[in-house]
């Protein structure tokens, strides 16, 4: 079932755009981290549209959290590790972690553990383009794309073009 195409996305990101300056008064100390690998996608779009819209350009990171996941073991065997790069210090600053979908919240929960081992952000907000609910952990998004409900059979598909040829988002089983 489609739920976001290519032009309803490209809207989605841009309001997400403004409600992360909207929160934060501005681009000062504001930086953003995408969680490999779509939220990494995502975060350079939320980083374009912010350009456009305040003239000032955000820093952005890339986390892979592989090796801070509590299920790795469940994941595979030998677990592809992609690179972290954040070419910036996060001490006082007001980080954006990204991601495509929030699902369970452990994600998150690695992702944080994750970047502690970087600096002391000042805080730490969180942006999704998709939360489709059946929490585990205590943990929701301060920038949410759309909400979807799903049930735990149901998978959530983000596709971009830079990875899938394609842009959309579909809920399938």
């Amino acid at each position: 079932m489609l739920i976001l195409d290519a032009p309803s996305m490209a809207r989605t990101i841009v309001r997400m755009a403004h409600e992360i300056l909207e929160k934060n008064k501005g681009t000062q100390d504001l930086a953003l981290i995408g969680v490999q690998t779509r939220g990494v996608i995502l975060a350079q779009r939320l980083q374009k549209e912010i350009l456009t819209i305040s003239k000032q350009s955000l820093p952005v990171g890339i986390l892979d959290i592989n090796l801070y996941r509590d299920d790795l073991t469940l994941v595979a065997e030998q677990p592809v590790i992609h690179k972290t790069e954040i070419g910036f210090g996060l001490d006082n600053k007001i980080v954006v972690l990204v991601d495509d979908v929030l699902y369970t919240g452990r994600t998150v929960r690695a992702a944080l553990n994750a970047l502690v081992d970087f600096g002391r952000p000042k805080r730490i907000e969180l942006a999704v383009l998709i939360d489709r609910g059946h929490r585990e952990l205590p943990i929701r998004a301060d920038f949410v794309g759309k909400n979807i409900p799903t049930s735990e059979e149901e998978i959530v598909h983000v596709q971009f073009t830079e990875t899938d040829k394609k842009e959309e988002v579909v809920v399938g089983k």
